[in-house]
């Protein structure tokens, strides 16, 4: 079995041993040996992750199926298949626990990655890796300025979305490759930051998930992308 196989089946599995512990631990109740956290605020990192990571996975699952129909490459659909089916699922559980908190999926008047910077003070950003290589932008937006529908970082903008849409065979693989790295260094800080910040167990385990699966896909898409004669983006 080569290296990219065994990195695909590594980033799987993590994905879903991680989303299996959250959800198990979602479906814990007070029963004296399962202690249940209190119910996260509006404003809290736990609500502005939940929120901000459900939209980044969406356009993740997006650029995925995008894929899936420009290219026959057996060993990209595949990995898009995983990143779609696995994203999918993290999003309807991040989506579940606002649900369960009774909280809104859109919080009006709050900007995205306004949560990471915690409770405004700047001690909260201290140490959270990944943070020095974000664009320096709007402050309230963990050193992200939004731009052509890239709202967080990471996120493609919308001209990258319709150069995917339009590319095909290995164009459309290494577009995807790099736009896919750049989506996955985000998340990776953005759930590095909820790890740090976040109040709620279950969801800190979730973005530990998230942190080593995407490490494990980057590897894999490094690879893909060395196969194609290309590297990610710098």
């Amino acid at each position: 079995m080569t290296r990219t196989q065994w990195a695909a089946i590594t980033a799987v599995v993590l994905a879903l041993v991680f989303a299996g512990t959250a959800t198990v631990a979602s479906a814990a109740r007070d029963d004296g040996t399962s202690p249940v956290s209190r119910t996260p605020s509006s404003e809290s990192a736990d609500a502005g992750f939940a929120r901000d990571m459900a939209v980044h996975h969406q356009q993740a699952v997006e650029m995925s199926f995008i894929v899936r129909d420009s290219t026959d490459d057996e060993e990209v659909r595949r990995l898009a298949y995983d990143i779609a089916n696995t994203q999918a699922n993290q999003r309807g559980m991040l989506l579940g626990w606002l649900d369960m908190w009774g909280l809104p999926k859109v919080e009006a008047g709050t900007e995205p990655m306004a949560w990471m910077r915690g409770t405004g003070d700047a001690e909260g950003m201290e140490g959270m890796e990944g943070m020095e290589d974000m664009d320096h932008g709007d402050a309230g937006q963990g050193g992200h300025e939004a731009h052509d529908g890239s709202l967080m970082p990471g996120m493609a903008t919308k001209t990258e979305l319709d150069q995917l849409r339009k590319a095909r065979g290995k164009a459309a693989e290494v577009l995807y490759l790099q736009l896919m790295t750049d989506h996955h260094k985000g998340g990776v800080s953005m759930a590095e930051g909820c790890v740090q910040l976040c109040s709620d167990g279950t969801e800190k385990s979730l973005a530990e998930g998230m942190v080593a699966a995407q490490q494990s896909e980057m590897s894999l898409m490094a690879d893909l992308l060395a196969a194609r004669g290309a590297k990610a983006r710098s």
